[in-house]
C-alpha cells in the first residue's frame, strides 16, 4: 500500500518504504573483483603508457652545445651516464612486462574468481615496482646534479648549458615515477580482490 503525497501518518500507523533489494553477498563481492579488474587494466595501460614514454625520451636525448673548439666538441648523451642507460633498460623491461600481463588482467573480468594468476601479478607486480623504482632512483640522482652540481667535489651543475638534455631526462624521470605509482596501485588493488575472497 503506498501513501499519496501529502498524506499524514497517525499515531499508530506506520509507514513501510521498500528499497530496492541488494544482490547476495557472493553477487556482489563478484562485482566488485570486476570493478577492480577493470580498473587493474586501466592502470595497466597508464603505466605502459609512462615506461614507454619515459624509455624512448631518455633513449632519444642528446644535446650539442653550438660552440666548439677545433678539435672538442661538447655533446650530452643519455648513454654517457651508465645511471641513464640502466634507466632505459629497467623501464623498457617493466613496460615489455606490462604489455604481456594484460591478458591475463584481461581474463580477471571473465573470471573473477581465479586466484593463482592474481597471486602471481602481485608477486611480479612488486619485482616490477621495485625495478621501476631503482631506475628511477638512479637517475634522479644524476638529474639533480645536473641541475645543482655539487659544491665539495667542485662538480658544477650543466643544466644551463644544456636545457634541452636536462628538460628531456627530467620529463622522463617524471613518467617513471608515476608508473611505480600505478604499480603500487595495482599491488594494492590484486591484494584487496585477494583479501575479499580469503
Amino acid at each position: 500500500m503506498e501513501m499519496e503525497e501529502g498524506a499524514v501518518i497517525q499515531h499508530g500507523e506506520t509507514s513501510v518504504s521498500k528499497a530496492p533489494p541488494l544482490p547476495p553477498p557472493g553477487r556482489r563481492s563478484v562485482i566488485v573483483s570486476r570493478l577492480l579488474s577493470v580498473t587493474d587494466i586501466v592502470l595497466r595501460f597508464l603505466a605502459i603508457g609512462g615506461t614507454a614514454a619515459s624509455a624512448i625520451a631518455m633513449a632519444t636525448t642528446s644535446e650539442t652545445l653550438p660552440f666548439s673548439m677545433p678539435f672538442v666538441r661538447f655533446r650530452a648523451e643519455y648513454s654517457d651516464l651508465p645511471s641513464f642507460m640502466f634507466f632505459v633498460v629497467a623501464n623498457s623491461v617493466v613496460c615489455g612486462y606490462l604489455v604481456l600481463s594484460l591478458p591475463a588482467s584481461v581474463v580477471h573480468v571473465f573470471r573473477p574468481r581465479a586466484r593463482c594468476s592474481r597471486v602471481a601479478l602481485v608477486f611480479f607486480d612488486t619485482v616490477m615496482l621495485a625495478l621501476v623504482t631503482a631506475g628511477a632512483s638512479a637517475a634522479a640522482v644524476i638529474v639533480y646534479l645536473a641541475h645543482r652540481g655539487s659544491a665539495k667535489p667542485n662538480w658544477f651543475g650543466i643544466c644551463q648549458q644544456l636545457t634541452s638534455f636536462c628538460g628531456r631526462v627530467t620529463g622522463s624521470l617524471v613518467g617513471s615515477f608515476a608508473a611505480a605509482v600505478m604499480l603500487v596501485t595495482l599491488v594494492f588493488l590484486s591484494a584487496l580482490a585477494l583479501a575479499g575472497r580469503a
